[in-house]
């Protein structure tokens, strides 16, 4: 679950935050996303649709700000062991998120999980 301190403001329409994340070693990130449900930001779900992402989790809740939420998780496998990405993918697919995010005016900073959080 996405850390989200206020739904009083968006990064850009519909969405509140966005985490690009890897579990340790950190070669295979996944896509965080919280967003408000009665605006969905569709430019950008569509868009990491046509980047092979798929959807693996969504939950809604309504934050201790009274704001509706709707947290999605999404995933593209690789051709490396387990599915996972070799370097030439992690390479490529994190440059076309940061292009899909940048169009939208988010700045993306992948990052890797610690032990703790990438395996509660």
């Amino acid at each position: 679950m996405l850390f989200l301190k206020s739904t009083n403001a968006t990064k850009a329409p519909g969405i509140y935050e966005v985490d690009v994340a890897a579990k340790p070693p950190g070669k295979t990130f996944g896509v965080f996303l919280a967003t408000d449900p009665d605006n969905p930001p569709h430019t950008v779900l569509a868009g990491l649709a046509e980047l092979g992402f798929q959807s693996v989790h969504q939950q809604n809740y309504v934050h201790r700000d009274k704001g509706k939420v709707l947290e999605l998780h999404f995933q593209k496998d690789g051709t490396d062991l387990f599915k996972g990405w070799k370097s030439d993918e992690c390479s490529a697919n994190l440059a076309s998120l940061d292009a899909l995010f940048g169009n939208v005016g988010i700045k993306i900073e992948p990052r890797i999980m610690s032990l703790a959080e990438a395996y509660a």
